[in-house]
């Protein structure tokens, strides 16, 4: 099965309402994947936020943030294309990847490509009602393609991003057409709690997408993370599969066990793989797995 690679999902748009713990501040995201590093972790996923934890687009704040997780250790890094502008056109979308990546000092490490389109209106279901009505993920195959072509031509490892079983057919199709090169790495979004895009955070759900992918060959490494849930009881299911763990606060405060940190969940997951006979890949081995340079 190979080493389990462990992704930190620091923050995502979450505030800190439930858990305080969320960081925000390019200095407070530096030293959380630091933190996360030293519990297993070797990829940092992360949003750029602004002081009072509001979302911030603009390329200076990325590259802050990119800057110091460099300097304070050898995590690699995985910032948004952020849902917030997903009407921009494809260009600004991906503009602060291809600016960062002139860089080496601020480069990413991987660019997400989210590799189809659905609603993600939040719906409230004690009140029976949907928070908002219009809010839709627009990636078109002609987006995708942008998207492949600026994120390869820059030097950074792209990253499919799949919410369901059609966007995991468009991700494999774009690896079929060469738009994406293999090894190829691709993250599961399972959904529970108020948002239905993803498929549930069951074992039935995260199965679907493993029926529709080809056998394994080492062209194809593929992830879950349960935005909005409990990813922690299908993590044993990942491990035994091959897969690979990507968890965080951005995606769930993990009240029922204390509220804890995002390196303390990395720590757990990297005792559930230990225990299961799988060692905890660095960031040199997710490298060379990928075949990343």
């Amino acid at each position: 099965m190979g080493k389990l690679i462990i992704e930190a999902r620091i923050n995502e748009y979450a505030m800190r309402d439930v858990n305080p713990q969320v960081p925000w501040t390019p200095a407070e995201i530096a030293a959380d994947a630091a933190a996360c590093r030293e519990a297993g972790a070797s990829i940092a996923h992360f949003h750029a936020r602004q002081d009072d934890g509001r979302p911030a687009h603009d390329a200076e704040t990325y590259a802050e943030g990119i800057r110091r997780i460099k300097a304070a250790s050898d995590i690699l890094t995985h910032p948004t294309l952020g849902f917030v502008t997903l009407d921009a056109p494809p260009e600004t979308r991906v503009g602060h990847v291809v600016e960062m990546a002139a860089n080496p000092e601020t480069r990413p490490d991987f660019a997400p490509m989210d590799t189809g389109s659905t609603n993600i209106d939040r719906y409230l279901r004690d009140e029976k009602r949907f928070h908002t009505t219009d809010l839709i993920y627009r990636n078109s195959t002609g987006t995708l393609q942008h998207f492949a072509r600026e994120i390869g031509q820059v030097g950074v490892k792209h990253y499919l991003v799949s919410w369901n079983i059609g966007f995991t057919r468009q991700a494999l199709a774009l690896m079929e057409t060469g738009a994406v090169p293999t090894p190829a790495f691709m993250l599961f979004v399972l959904t529970d709690g108020e948002v239905l895009a993803g498929h549930p955070g069951t074992p039935e759900g995260l199965r679907a997408h493993l029926d529709m992918l080809p056998p394994a060959d080492g062209s194809l490494h593929w992830a879950a993370c349960n935005f909005g849930g409990d990813l922690l009881g299908v993590t044993p299911m990942i491990i035994e599969r091959g897969g690979h763990v990507s968890i965080g606060l951005g995606d769930y405060h993990y009240d029922e066990i204390g509220r804890p940190s995002n390196a303390e969940l990395v720590a757990r997951v990297a005792d559930m793989a230990r225990a299961a006979g799988r060692e905890v890949a660095t960031p040199d081995d997710v490298r060379e797995m990928l075949a990343m340079g």
